[in-house]
């Protein structure tokens, strides 16, 4: 099934696939689409964003709902809107349930801290939904008509990091915040530097040079770019 993204504000990356640019943080949602199924990568920054993808996503899906959701990793901008999809399947990497849980306040102080309203930040982090498959290694699912894969390639940008492989011609490896294009990679507190080039590796395996590479911000990239962000990074924190 394919379908009209760009009426939409979406960019159409192939047969069933495509992504939008959020405002305000310029993260990325990325949707793919399956016979039965269709699986969301990543879910914005707050519950009204979560409702208005949910809304783009079932007109773009003829009606259809989401079924399965994938967070790359659990920063506000790519979590906090998972609670207006109810009933779907959510995953994340391995460890990240309970981080989430632990971490509901400052997850909510760092929407706040970075322009989420208050009242807006409060109301998500209330309701938080947390990953409810988590993946060790790699996951894949069937979403009718075609598999998707998911791949616990971090620690690197957090401790969590969760990639996505849509294989097709091209393939499309969606990265989250591992690769960013609008800016440089950000290194928080969860960052784990020492493992990032190595996480940028596994990226690199999954899609190989042919692939289109879609950052946590920013435009879609190639190999060459990733590969040069992994050097960059590589000698910003002094690893091989």
């Amino acid at each position: 099934m394919d379908v009209s993204w760009e009426e939409f504000g979406w960019e159409r990356l192939g047969d069933g696939v495509g992504r939008r640019r959020l405002p305000v943080w310029d993260a990325t949602t990325a949707l793919v689409v399956g016979e039965h199924a269709a699986l969301l990568y990543d879910t914005g920054a707050t519950l009204r964003e979560g409702a208005e993808i949910r809304a783009q996503a079932q007109r773009l899906l003829g009606g259809r709902r989401v079924t399965h959701i994938a967070l790359s990793h659990p920063h506000f901008d790519h979590v906090l809107g998972t609670a207006a999809f109810a009933g779907a399947e959510v995953f994340g990497a391995v460890g990240v349930e309970a981080l989430m849980k632990r971490e509901r306040d400052a997850l909510r102080t760092s929407a706040i801290r970075h322009g989420v309203a208050a009242a807006e930040a409060v109301e998500a982090t209330d309701v938080l939904v947390v990953p409810h498959h988590l993946v060790c290694g790699e996951w894949t699912v069937d979403l009718g008509g075609r598999q998707v894969l998911l791949a616990n390639v971090g620690p690197g940008h957090s401790g969590h990091d969760l990639a996505l492989l849509v294989p097709g011609e091209p393939e499309v490896v969606f990265c989250g915040d591992l690769v960013e294009e609008s800016g440089d990679p950000q290194a928080g507190v969860d960052a784990i530097p020492s493992r990032w080039p190595a996480a940028l590796d596994r990226l690199l395996e999954l899609g190989g040079e042919d692939a289109l590479y879609v950052p946590g911000h920013g435009a879609v990239v190639d190999a060459g770019f990733v590969r040069a962000q992994r050097d960059e990074l590589a000698r910003r924190f002094g690893v091989s």
